[in-house]
Parts: structure tokens; C-alpha cells; sequence
């Protein structure tokens, strides 16, 4: 969790304290990942949630910082998938339930 978390501090220049990571772990019976891959158990799914607006290329940093630091626990690079979801503003709550820009 903190690989990913760093990635993201680096990349997205999030503050420390901006920490919603969630691990889910599936047994092999509960996650079908490609066929093709030679260790089944280490493919990594990862699901960013985030504001829309940043460009292709400030996109592409956490995708490789994240497959750096997760590297270091011997996860090959072709069994990480990670998908990024751009949500607009107004449809963000939090912090009392309020949406961040539209205060």
C-alpha cells in the first residue's frame, strides 16, 4: 500500500496525509488474471480514483512509479494493471460532505 501511496505523493504531488489506499486480496479461486502470466499469485490490480484534469503525460508518471516501487517486492511489470478513473469535482464529497470546488 505504501508503494502505491508514494508513487502517487511523488506523481500527483498529494500530500502525506491524502491516504485512501485500500488492499483487497483474492484467493486463486477468486480472481481470474491473464493465462499468460508466469506467476499468477503477484498480479496486482490497481484502481486510482482522482480529479479530472491532469494531461496524458502527468498521468503516465504514477503509472511507472508505481511499477518501480512494486518491483522491490518482486511483482513483474507485465502483472500490474492499473486503471485510472477521472472523476469531475462536483462529483466528490467529502471533508463534512461537501463537494471541494463547488463552495
Amino acid at each position: 500500500m505504501e508503494a502505491v501511496h508514494s508513487a502517487l505523493r511523488e506523481s500527483f504531488k498529494i500530500l502525506p496525509g491524502d491516504r485512501n489506499v485500500r488492499l483487497i486480496v483474492h484467493g486463486p479461486h477468486q480472481f481470474l488474471c491473464p493465462p499468460d502470466r508466469e506467476q499468477p499469485e503477484y498480479y496486482t490490480h490497481i484502481s486510482i480514483n482522482c480529479f479530472t484534469g491532469r494531461s496524458r503525460d502527468a498521468k503516465r508518471l504514477p503509472y511507472k512509479a508505481i511499477v518501480n516501487n512494486l518491483e522491490a517486492f518482486g511483482i513483474p511489470n507485465n502483472h500490474i494493471k492499473i486503471m485510472l478513473r477521472e472523476i469531475t469535482a462536483e462529483n466528490w464529497g467529502f471533508r463534512g460532505g461537501y463537494a471541494p470546488y463547488l463552495l
